[in-house]
Order: C-alpha cells, then structure tokens, then sequence
C-alpha cells in the first residue's frame, strides 16, 4: 500500500445516496454542471497519495481484464524516470457501448480521473486515447478545462482506428509512438517499459472515472455497493432479447435476469462480449466474476446479450467468429491458419448439410488454438465458440440433419458494416 485510505471530511452527495447511477448524469455535462454537481478535482498534492484509497476500494480495471487498479499505479509509480498515462476509450468491442456513452455524458469525471492518476504516478505526459466521432466533445472539455486552470499537465488527444486488437494496452502504447495498433509481445509490459521506453499506465475511461469518484468520498463509499470480494458498480452494454442497446450502470453482483429483462423470452446470454461465453439462461446467475467463472465466464467489459428464441444460435456465432477471424493482428499461427479455419467450418455449420466431421474438426482446432497465441485475441475467439458449441449442441445438431430451428433470419448481435482486409486499416 502506498498511502493510507482516508475517506473526506464531508457527507456523501444527495445524489449518491440511493446508490446508483454515480457515473452518468441526467444530462450531459459542461465544465459548470460538472463542478456543480461533483465540486473541483481532490489532487492531493504529493505522488502515491491516492493510491491507498484506490486499494482500499477494491476497484478494478473496467475495460475487461478487471485487474486490481491499484497494482498497475503502484508500479507505474514505484519506475523511476518519466512516466505517462493514457486514458484508453478505444472501445473496439462491436457490441460495446458503455465507454461511448460515459464520454458524451461525463467527459469532465475521465479527465478528472487522468489528472488524478498522473498526479498519483507522478508522469510527466497524459494521453487520451478514442476514436474520431468523440473528439469534438472531448475538444470542448480540454478547452474549458484550460480556461479554468483545472489540470497539473496538458492532454494529446490521439485517435484509434476502428479494429478490434486496437484498444489491447500494447496495441495503444504501438499507435502512440507511431506504429500500428496492434498487440505487441510481452514482457516487458507497459507498465514497465511503455511510450518512447518510459512506465506507462493505460487504464480504461470508465476505471478512471470511479478514481476521480474515490478520489472525492473515498473507499468506504465506494464499497457501499457490490460484493465484498467485488465492490462498486460497473456500465453495461445490454441487449435484451425484444429491444436495442441500453447502457446501464448496475451493481456488482446484481442478477443478470434483472438486466435482461424482456417480454419476449430468450434462448442463451451472451456474458462479457465477443471474447465472452454463451450461458444457458440462469435465475441464480449474477454480474460477479465469483458467479461466473464457474460456467468459465467473466464480467469482461460488461456487455450481455439475450438472443431471442426465435434466432439461430449456430448462424449468431458464425457471424462473430468470422469477424474475429478477419480482426486478428496476424502475428502468429493460431491467428494466421487457426481462427480462419474454425471460422470457415462455423459457416459451414450454420448452413445446410455440413459435412460430417464439420463440429469435430471445430472442437479439435479450437483446443490446438487455445494458449498459444502472441496475445489474447486467440484464447477469447475460441472461448466464445467453444461456449456455443455447448450451449447451441442441440442446434447445431439440427443442422448437421439440414434443419434450422430459426424463424427469424435477421441477424442480432452487431457487427460493423464493413470488416478491414489490408494492413493499412490499422494506422
């Protein structure tokens, strides 16, 4: 532990005190609204102050890995030399729309969290990593910000382009020094060897905006919601199975069938994304990575998805595992020949009368694939296809007899419209 946890000397918000939202306001906020409701940033003033009150809190990374928030500050801190921070808001997952959302709403709580975090690490350069259609918004805010005296150091906006490896830490530390943005190897990480060879912190938007909120009520009011092994709250991307996208802020632990409710009944979730598991519906079933990991599941960056009974589970899965197959950064052979080929035999699969062998030949690459690729893109394409191969078994059992229990064919989950096929689409 680096400091000690304190918690401030005042009263938790009236806004606060029913528990959620705490992230996204009613309306979005200017630099005003902003100070008004949330008052200015808490610096402390000294490096590694915050850092005891952030692992007092429990918070962990909310961009998928959820890896103790804590751990990564320390580290960054603890390097000698100069540093940087970057606020990752890259958001590559299709079906993710949370880090969007939490930019448009609160840009001033992120760049809070970024002031905050290089004050902690004591760097010398802060960066703000998001795709082009958020910029404006994020201009606006560094502007008013500047006009204020808000911020100890300036922030460079830097772009992402829309592939999916793009927001990997490694991917994001490769575009900002010049290169592509694709995974590196590793070690060293980041975190250790970063930006031009510096310690670098690469934390998601939505992490850095519950720092700036810890940074203000401290680590006890943060635990006042979720688990004890899990505390806080987290955005999700939700799909339920009768409506479009909804982003809701939910508490750890709260029952995946409270965030997915619909009229219109569901056949399987999707939990975690596109690197995430199908599940067979499940009442007992709640958002906590203790809950799910049993299933071999994981909170992820909180996208769930209910696919309607009426769709095929087979055709959903071959869709994805096509556009995976086409996102690999191609660095390595379960990229280059592993994934193309199960995700050629999924279409296949989801067609009529596959060959015989078809669904056998997926469980024997998937397997060959697993753990052996130069980052993780490998391990979570096959996660998610082994989860269908379990829970879509009777499905794909259908047509392996050229049947197809679908009345709908409309696609469900999203995908972008146009899948990149050059090197050149990941500068």
């Amino acid at each position: 532990m680096t400091g000690a946890a304190r918690e401030p000397a005042g009263q938790w918000p009236s806004a606060f005190q029913g528990g959620l939202p705490r992230l996204l306001p009613r309306q979005p906020e200017d630099l005003r609204r902003h100070l008004a409701r949330l008052g200015p940033v808490p610096y402390r003033r000294r490096h590694g102050a915050l850092i005891g009150d952030v692992e007092a809190s429990g918070l962990t990374g909310r961009g998928g890995a959820a890896f103790p928030a804590h751990r990564k500050l320390a580290i960054v801190a603890a390097a000698r030399g100069p540093k940087v921070v970057v606020a990752n808001g890259a958001e590559s997952e299709p079906a993710s729309r949370k880090d969007e959302t939490l930019i448009r709403a609160a840009p001033h709580l992120i760049l809070d969290g970024l002031q905050l975090a290089a004050e902690a690490v004591g760097a010398s350069e802060a960066y703000l990593y998001l795709h082009q259609g958020a910029a404006a918004g994020i201009w606006r805010a560094l502007r008013e910000r500047a006009a204020g005296g808000q911020d100890l150091i300036g922030v460079t906006l830097a772009d992402t382009p829309p592939r999916f490896l793009a927001g990997q830490e490694s991917a994001v530390v490769n575009r900002l020094g010049g290169g592509p943005a694709i995974p590196v190897f590793t070690p060293p990480r980041v975190t250790e060897h970063g930006l031009g060879g510096q310690p670098t912190l690469v934390q998601n938007v939505e992490t850095l905006a519950h720092l700036a909120l810890i940074a203000r009520y401290g680590p006890r009011w943060f635990r006042a919601l979720g688990t004890s092994a899990e505390p806080g709250s987290v955005l999700t991307s939700c799909y339920p199975a009768s409506g479009a996208c909804r982003v809701t802020e939910a508490a750890l632990g709260t029952p995946l069938a409270a965030l997915l409710a619909s009229e219109e009944k569901a056949q399987a979730w999707l939990v975690g994304g596109y690197h995430g598991s199908w599940l067979a519906p499940d009442a007992r079933l709640t958002l906590d990575n203790g809950s799910l990991r049993a299933l071999g599941a994981a909170v992820g960056a909180g996208v769930l998805a209910a696919l309607p009974a009426d769709r095929c589970g087979v055709a959903e899965t071959a869709r994805v595992a096509g556009y995976l197959a086409a996102e690999s950064a191609g660095q390595c052979g379960p990229c280059l020949n592993g994934l193309p080929r199960i995700a050629a035999t999924l279409a296949e699969l989801a067609g009529p009368r596959p060959r015989r062998g078809a669904r056998g030949d997926v469980e024997r690459w998937a397997a060959l694939v697993n753990r052996r690729g130069a980052c993780s893109h490998p391990d979570g394409t096959v996660r998610f296809v082994r989860s269908a191969l379990l829970v879509f078994e009777p499905e794909f059992h259908l047509h392996e007899r050229g049947r197809c229990s679908a009345a709908n064919r409309r696609p469900f989950l999203p995908l972008p419209s146009g899948i990149p096929t050059n090197e050149d689409d990941w500068n």
